[in-house]
């Protein structure tokens, strides 16, 4: 990575890549190739994993074969950028790169705009993206602000650089379908059940494998062919078809068959949902992880992706209106599923609401699958815990792999998981696993990670989340809907997220606006920890993987869950308002 900053400089006499860029000299997607780095030589002058760490995260987001469009600093999520421009990228780079081990390096909105002498158990960069005044918070008035540069969209991981490809959101949706399936189908599983769902983007596309690995049969949408190309190169979709007639033909065949297997279907939900119907076909399963939380990201119905993007540069409004109608479309197909006797939910992009916006009143029939399936986790404190070789060694995983089976071999679920992902996970980028862990082991899986480190048995490691965790997100259409006392939009629990893991000492800290369901309906928290082996990276450790998913159980036991305050009571976490 040094090398290549060194060549462009030496190259062009110290003249900054913005400019060139402008002067149509320098193409950074050409010269300065971004890809993860690799190996034991560091790169920053403090010579200290806590600022190698970022670096090489920021990095491992926009390799090709983890970012969508790394061209444009877009990571996944529709318009989700790792920085605001490649001017900002590369001011990023270089101050991470000069600053002393006990500097912190202050981001708004993907633009670095200050390094301040902190401490060393400070957090080395703090984050915000997307913030707005809740009056203005929009996509109008964001996406004015955006064309004048003073923000970005930085999704939930993307802006975070905790994002670690399809994998990252595999277990979450492995553990959806999952449960989708004890609670209504009496084998506990998918086998012999098919799975309608639509979207193989950098999200959506862990759909196809999920339902595989829980047994099932899945036709899964997608207006892009590039998309499905690109699910079949990293393992997740195992076939593809243009022809509904064929897509139907195979998956009903599957599914006679109890055989596991994944379709991809090229076309567009708003047209393929309404026609299954026609046809007389219910699928045992309905969901859908289209773009829908970005109106200028849906593809509406009856144009292809390019043409899509011709209108959207020339019509915006028009193309929203056509996308808002196209979604109504969607979800009234989805809803006479659910009538018809498909179980049917939300995966969390939004589409009800944006359905309901467009005049369909009914768009709500059916749950959000966070409030139909994965909150009892939240309650635990459980949820994504992400972790990365920062050395790119995959063996680090595979030797972690063993280490969570052997230490929660009473978890059967995480431990089917952990089998499942070294059969079928192929890494993007830096080598990762997700693995969902509750309150008191995600702080005793990063001790003994920190130990393994020291012991020299691993190398150095980063441990992040998504941001669809259990305390870090308030989303009233998704992660916090139907909350028990009413609490869906109550947004002080992610904002105390934040504080409580910088004050904790994570590596980097971040707060968004707008991820997963759409600027102005969720603000969200995300951490980075990096484990170097030393006794300050474990008390980071435990302080970071223990006051993280804490704060999660007291979000849900504060909203009277009474599994949540079981845990509370029973693992020590003291609150004045608990009467333990």
């Amino acid at each position: 990575m040094v090398g290549i900053l060194d060549e462009y400089r030496e190259r062009y006499r110290g003249r900054p890549i913005w400019r060139l860029i402008e002067e149509g000299y320098y193409k950074p997607w050409e010269r300065l190739r971004v890809t993860h780095i690799r190996g034991w030589d560091l790169h920053v002058k403090s010579e200290s994993w806590q600022l190698e760490g970022p670096l090489r995260m920021l990095f491992h987001v926009l390799d090709p074969e983890v970012a969508k469009d790394p061209e444009h600093l877009i990571v996944y999520g529709g318009t989700g950028r790792a920085a605001r421009s490649w001017e900002a990228f590369e001011a990023i780079v270089d101050t991470l790169m000069t600053m002393e081990e006990d500097d912190t390096l202050v981001v708004q909105s993907g633009k670095p705009v200050a390094v301040f002498k902190t401490h060393k158990m400070a957090p080395r960069v703090v984050i915000s993206n997307a913030m707005l005044v809740p009056k203005w918070a929009d996509w109008e008035y964001f996406r004015e602000l955006e064309r004048k540069g003073l923000t970005m969209y930085g999704q939930m991981t993307a802006g975070c650089w905790a994002y670690i490809g399809t994998q990252g959101i595999l277990q979450g949706t492995y553990e959806t379908f999952a449960f989708a399936a004890e609670k209504s189908f009496p084998e506990g599983n998918l086998e012999g059940r098919l799975v309608l769902t639509a979207g193989l983007g950098e999200m959506g596309g862990a759909q196809p494998l999920a339902v595989k690995m829980n047994g099932g049969v899945a036709i899964v949408v997608e207006v892009d062919k590039k998309m499905i190309e690109r699910r079949i190169r990293h393992g997740y979709l195992d076939t593809w078809t243009d022809s509904l007639d064929k897509a139907l033909d195979i998956a009903l065949k599957a599914k006679e068959k109890r055989e596991a297997l994944s379709i991809g279907l090229l076309g567009n939900a708003a047209e393929v949902f309404p026609e299954i119907l026609r046809r007389g076909i219910v699928p045992d399963v309905v969901t859908d992880q289209t773009p829908a939380h970005d109106p200028l990201s849906y593809v509406p119905a009856g144009l292809s992706p390019e043409e899509a993007e011709e209108l959207r540069d020339k019509d915006p409004r028009e193309y929203e209106k056509r996308a808002l109608e196209s979604m109504k479309m969607h979800a009234k197909a989805m809803v006479e599923f659910k009538r018809r006797g498909s179980v049917v939910f939300e995966y969390g992009n939004n589409l009800r609401k944006m359905a309901y916006e467009a005049g369909y009143k009914d768009a709500f029939e059916f749950p959000g699958f966070v409030q139909a399936y994965i909150r009892p986790m939240f309650e635990e404190g459980r949820g994504p815990f992400r972790y990365t070789s920062l050395t790119g060694n995959p063996r680090d995983i595979e030797r972690l792999d063993d280490e969570l089976i052997a230490t929660f071999k009473h978890n059967k679920r995480l431990v089917r998981w952990v089998e499942n992902a070294r059969k079928h996970v192929k890494f993007q980028g830096l080598p990762a696993r997700v693995v969902w862990l509750g309150y008191g082991e995600r702080a005793r899986f990063g001790k003994l990670m920190n130990t393994l480190i020291r012991l020299g048995e691993i190398g150095p490691m980063w441990i992040g989340r998504d941001h669809l965790d259990t305390g870090s997100v308030a989303s009233p259409y998704r992660e916090t809907e139907g909350m028990k006392d009413g609490s869906d939009a109550i947004g002080d629990w992610p904002i105390l997220n934040a504080l409580l893991n910088a004050a904790a000492g994570a590596t980097w800290v971040c707060f968004h606006h707008g991820g997963g369901v759409g600027i102005g309906y969720s603000i969200h928290a995300g951490i980075g920890l990096v484990l170097d082996g030393s006794r300050e990276s474990e008390l980071r450790a435990e302080r970071v993987l223990t006051v993280d998913p804490g704060l999660g159980v007291v979000r849900h036991a504060d909203a009277g869950y009474e599994r949540a305050r079981e845990i509370a009571c029973s693992r020590g976490i003291w609150s004045p308002m608990l009467q333990c």
